[in-house]
């Protein structure tokens, strides 16, 4: 069985959609998930499973987070290995990787949504699109930047989720154990 992570879009962030990290675990290894952990608050998932197919794990994880907790979130599935090259792909030098956000794509974009979202730019702001992920930079801060995964979501037709470098480092490395 190989590890897998979810990663939650929204939960636990300013008194919205209350998830309680032990009813979660609880929740996932009653339904057939091995050796589940969290890491943060926010819905970062590390679990084994005998289903391989991030897709159905999405469907499943999400179809217990409804029925359990009763609002719909998003849940992306990737392995050790997706995040890894995700995580190696960003094309940014290292002091902006340092900084950047990594939003993973619920899939490849259209190739003709991707010319139409390219053309709106903001000054101190970069991102890159490779695959399924979203390399964002912002002089100013995340929290200051123009750019939002909403933006990103309506323009590509795909859900996302951001980690910033210290919490891709993070699960990266919890998800060797």
């Amino acid at each position: 069985m190989q590890t897998s992570i979810a990663l939650l879009r929204g939960v636990n962030v300013g008194g919205h959609k209350k998830m309680p990290m032990a009813d979660l675990r609880e929740l996932l290894a009653k339904s057939g998930l091995k050796n589940v952990k969290t890491y943060m608050q926010t819905g970062n998932i590390f679990f084994q499973s005998s289903l391989e197919d991030n897709n159905a794990l999405e469907s499943k994880i999400r179809i217990l987070i409804a029925d359990h907790f009763g609002f719909k979130v998003s849940v992306i599935v990737r392995t050790k290995a997706q995040i890894q090259t995700i995580f190696n792909n960003c094309p940014f030098p290292e002091e902006k990787k340092l900084k950047s956000y990594f939003a993973m794509l619920s899939q490849v974009p259209d190739a003709e949504l991707l010319a139409e979202a390219k053309e709106k730019t903001y000054e101190n702001e970069e991102y890159s699109i490779i695959n399924d992920a979203i390399y964002f930079y912002c002089a100013k801060g995340y929290g200051n930047a123009k750019f939002s995964l909403n933006y990103f979501e309506k323009k590509l037709k795909v859900k996302a989720t951001a980690r910033n470098y210290k919490t891709m480092l993070k699960l990266l490395s919890l998800s060797e154990n």
